[in-house]
Parts: structure tokens; C-alpha cells; sequence
């Protein structure tokens, strides 16, 4: 029976740790930001086939939580993919998306523009709502992410 036990509290909390580190969005979130962001493509204002995406994209560091998640339509997330820009509208829907290149249309022509920082980024010294050590990346003079 102990062995038993022991083997459910296991299982629980190696679940607990998967959501919380994946890209699973919970439905309390999903409510929260579907309210905040009236409905709506919050790059193109369109009200069809909306996606849940992630600002800061997750294979960034992007978390999971109400600040870090936004609503675009199917075709503005699939052209934002790992960027921060919408290739369709060329607009800006993302932040910090790991510094690197990235595609950009300007009259007919596409180039490829590096994206450099003049500064190495540094862990910012905010805590979470949860009292831990916030994990975003930070270039901000003050140490602090656009959280805090």
C-alpha cells in the first residue's frame, strides 16, 4: 500500500512539474486574455479562427502565464512563428524574440536583417507574484524586465 502511494504522489507531482514547464495554457488563463483582448486579432482586429500565442515566444523563454500570452488569428501566429513581427501585416506582436535574424519585407524586396545588442542580457532581479527570482532576460539599464 505504501509503495502504492508513493507511486501517486510521484505521478502527481512529475505533473505538476510538466505543465508548468510547457507550453500548456489553462483554461483560467485563456478566459482572462480572451476578455482582456476583447475577442480580436490584436494585430489585424480580425474576430475568426483567434489562437492563444505567446509574446515572448516559448522557445525564447516565453512562459505560459496571463501577461506573456496573447489572442491573433491563425494566419497572423503562423507568419509570426518563432518572430516577433507578422510578415503578412509587418507589424510588431512580440518582444525580446531571441535576438537574431529575421525576414523583412520592404517594397516587393525581402532581406534579412541581424538583430545585435550592444549589451550582453542579464537575469532580472524582479521577483514573481510567487516570491522566486524572475527567470526573463533582461538589456534594461535597472536590471528589471517590462514585467517589473
Amino acid at each position: 500500500m505504501k509503495k502504492f502511494l508513493l507511486f501517486l504522489v510521484l505521478l502527481l507531482c512529475s505533473s505538476i512539474f510538466v505543465f508548468s514547464q510547457s507550453r500548456y495554457i489553462s483554461k483560467t488563463t485563456k478566459k482572462i486574455v480572451f476578455s482582456r483582448d476583447g475577442g480580436k486579432c490584436q494585430c489585424c482586429g480580425s474576430y475568426d479562427n483567434l489562437e492563444f500565442d505567446h509574446i515572448v515566444p516559448y522557445s525564447c523563454g516565453g512562459r505560459s502565464d496571463v501577461s506573456n500570452i496573447q489572442l491573433l488569428c491563425r494566419s497572423c501566429n503562423r507568419s509570426k512563428s518563432n518572430d516577433c513581427y507578422c510578415k503578412i501585416h509587418n507589424k510588431k506582436v512580440g518582444i525580446d524574440c531571441c535576438a537574431g535574424e529575421r525576414s523583412v519585407k520592404s517594397s516587393g524586396n525581402s532581406y534579412t536583417r541581424s538583430i545585435k545588442s550592444s549589451s550582453s542580457s542579464v537575469q532580472c532581479s524582479g521577483t514573481t507574484q510567487k516570491g522566486a527570482r524572475c527567470r526573463k532576460m533582461t538589456k534594461s539599464s535597472n536590471g528589471r524586465c517590462y514585467l517589473h
